[in-house]
C-alpha cells in the first residue's frame, strides 16, 4: 500500500506545515472539504480565503509536507500504531464534542465502544500514602463496575489510577504528553506496554516528541475530554491536575475531588476545588451515584484475591492492621500480643505480602486494595 493511501497521510501532511495549527487546519478543511483538497489548492485559491499566512501558502505549494507524512505513516505501520483522524468512526465520540479536539490520535492498543463510559483520575506526582491508597482503590472499584479509567501516565496518582484498573482486570487509557514511542516517566515503560495490551495508549503528538512542559496542558484537555467526569486525588495549589479540572468544567463534564488532610500541602488544591463546588468524594459510590450507575459491591469478590494460609496469631494481627499507618505499639495494645512475639508475626505477614513496614515502625496492609508497587 502506498503511503499516500494511509487514511491519515494528508492530515499529517497539512498539520506538519509551519504555521498550520489546529485553528488554521480546521479553517482550511472547512473551506475546501478535506486535507487532501487543501494540499492540492492553488495559491490564489488559498489567498482568497483570507487570514492565511504567506508561509502556509508557500508550504502547501512547495510540498515539504509530503516527506514528513511519508515518514510518519511508515513509522506508524512499522510500530503497529494506528492513527485515527477526527472524521474516523473509531474516533472517541465524547472527545469529538470538546471545544478543541485533537485533529488525530496516535493509538497503541484499542478503543472500544464501552470506553465512552469513562472516568479520569488525576493528582499529584508526589502523593502521600493516603493519596496512593485512595487513588488505587477508587480506580480498582470503578473498573470493577465496568468503568474505563483515564489518566496521564505520570508518576504518583496517575500511575495508581492505571494500576488500580489493571488490578481489577479492567480497561484503562493512558494519555501521553509526548510521542507514542516515548516512555515517560521511564520507569513506567512496562506499565505503558501492559496498558497497550489491555486498553489504550494515545497521544496527539508525533513520533519522537519529547515530554516538554508545554505539551502537558494540551494533554490534560484530552484526559477530561475522554471522560464523563474527572476525580482529583491530592493536588497542591499549583498542581497541573487543576488544569485538568478546569478543562472538565469548560467541557461540561463532572468534577469530583477527594478531601484531604487540612495540614497537607497536597490537599490544598483538592480542598479548594470542593469549596468552589466540586463534588466531594468519600468513596466510589459517590461517583457512581452521581453518574447514575450501580455500586461495584457485587463485583468486589472477583477483584479481591484470597489470602494465603495464616496462623491464628497472624490472622489476629492482620485484622489489627489497616490501610492507614499504625504504630507497632498501637497494634500491640489492640491485639494484646507481647512485643517479642508481635515482631515475628509482623515479619511473617511481610514475607507473605500482607503487611508493609513504614519508617518509624508504622505498619500498613498490603492486601488487594493496596497498590501493586507497594507489594
Amino acid at each position: 500500500m502506498k503511503n499516500s493511501m494511509h487514511p491519515a497521510f494528508f492530515w499529517i501532511g497539512l498539520s506538519s506545515i509551519p504555521g498550520v495549527g489546529r485553528i488554521t487546519f480546521r479553517k482550511l478543511v472547512n473551506h475546501f472539504g478535506s486535507p487532501e483538497r487543501v494540499l492540492s489548492a492553488l495559491p490564489d485559491q488559498l489567498q482568497a480565503i483570507g487570514g492565511i499566512a504567506d508561509k502556509v501558502i508557500t508550504g502547501i505549494g512547495s510540498y515539504p509536507w509530503r516527506e514528513q507524512a511519508e515518514q510518519e505513516t511508515e513509522r506508524a505501520v512499522r510500530s503497529g500504531v494506528a492513527i485515527i483522524t477526527s472524521d474516523d468512526p473509531g474516533y472517541p465520540a465524547r472527545l469529538r464534542k470538546i471545544p478543541d479536539p485533537p485533529l488525530y490520535l496516535y493509538l497503541k492498543g484499542s478503543l472500544l465502544p464501552e470506553d465512552d463510559n469513562a472516568v479520569a483520575i488525576v493528582g499529584t506526582r508526589n502523593p502521600t500514602h493516603y493519596g496512593t491508597i485512595t487513588a488505587h482503590q477508587i480506580a480498582l472499584q470503578l473498573a470493577a463496575a465496568g468503568i474505563t479509567l483515564v489518566s496521564g501516565m505520570a508518576r504518583g496518582i496517575d500511575t495508581q489510577a492505571h494500576k488500580g484498573a489493571l488490578d481489577a482486570a479492567g480497561r484503562t487509557i493512558a494519555v501521553l504528553g509526548c510521542g507514542i514511542d516515548v516512555a515517560y516517566p521511564p520507569e513506567n515503560k512496562t506499565l505503558m506496554e501492559t496498558i497497550s495490551c489491555s486498553g489504550a495508549v494515545i497521544t496527539e503528538n508525533p513520533f519522537g516528541t519529547q515530554p516538554e512542559s508545554g505539551y502537558f496542558p494540551a494533554r490534560n484537555r484530552i484526559i477530561s475530554g475522554l471522560s464523563r467526569g474527572t476525580v482529583v486525588v491530592e493536588a497542591a495549589e499549583d498542581s497541573g491536575s487543576l488544569i485538568t479540572a478546569g478543562y472538565a468544567l469548560e467541557q461540561g463534564r463532572k468534577l469530583y475531588a477527594v478531601p484531604g488532610n487540612i495540614g497537607s500541602v497536597t490537599s490544598k488544591g483538592t480542598n479548594n476545588l470542593i469549596k468552589r463546588g466540586a463534588t466531594l468524594v468519600e468513596g466510589v459510590d459517590d461517583i457512581l451515584a452521581d453518574l447514575g450507575l450501580n455500586s461495584p459491591a457485587d463485583h468486589e469478590a472477583r477483584v479481591q484475591p484470597p489470602l494465603p494460609p495464616l496462623t491464628q496469631e497472624e490472622s489476629l494481627v492482620f485484622t489489627c492492621i489497616t490501610n492507614q499507618p499504625k504504630h507497632i505499639d498501637g497494634i500491640m495494645a489492640e491485639c494484646h500480643t507481647p512485643a517479642g512475639k508481635l515482631s515475628g508475626v509482623l515479619m511473617n505477614l511481610e514475607l507473605k505480602g500482607l503487611a508493609k513496614q513504614l519508617p518509624g515502625k508504622y505498619f500498613v496492609r498490603r492486601d488487594a486494595s493496596v497498590p501493586s508497587d507497594e507489594r
